[in-house]
């Protein structure tokens, strides 16, 4: 019997080392520390949505096996999640950049909201081979 379910683990350890990472990236980038809202903002390198879900698929891939219900969930939800992250929120992202810089042109008194840029398919793919490396890890340290 597993003390933590490596499920559960794989989703926190998936999320946490991708947002983490975001944080060295950034440092390393500006050499600058002052940085920490990058270990919890969406967006940026690796996308920790998309290392979150591909570690809890590697595992249930590798405890339950490929052909299992489970699994299938698992791969679609990864794959929904992968989709949006460069389709869907990437286009959101940069039409509200734009609406941005349309807003501040016009001079208009809207006030601007955040936006979140969504990934880049590099940024995803960082964040698929991370989260294949974590599910990996999980599994060989819960087996």
């Amino acid at each position: 019997m597993d003390i933590i379910s490596p499920y559960l683990l794989a989703i926190f350890v998936g999320w946490i080392v991708a947002q983490g990472l975001k944080y060295v990236i950034a440092v390393i980038r500006t050499r600058d520390f002052n940085h920490l809202r990058q270990l919890y903002v969406s967006g940026h390198m690796p996308s920790a949505h998309t290392s979150t879900v591909i570690a809890l698929a590697t595992v249930v891939a590798l405890r339950d096996g490929i052909e299992s219900a489970l699994f299938g969930i698992a791969a679609l939800s990864a794959a929904i999640v992968m989709y949006d992250a460069m389709m869907v929120r990437r286009s959101v992202g940069e039409q509200g950049v734009a609406l941005h810089a349309l807003l501040r042109e016009q001079k208009s008194k809207v006030k601007l909201q955040p936006t979140a840029k969504g990934h880049t398919p590099s940024e995803v793919f960082v964040g698929f081979v991370l989260g294949v490396l974590i599910g990996l890890v999980v599994f060989l340290a819960t087996k």
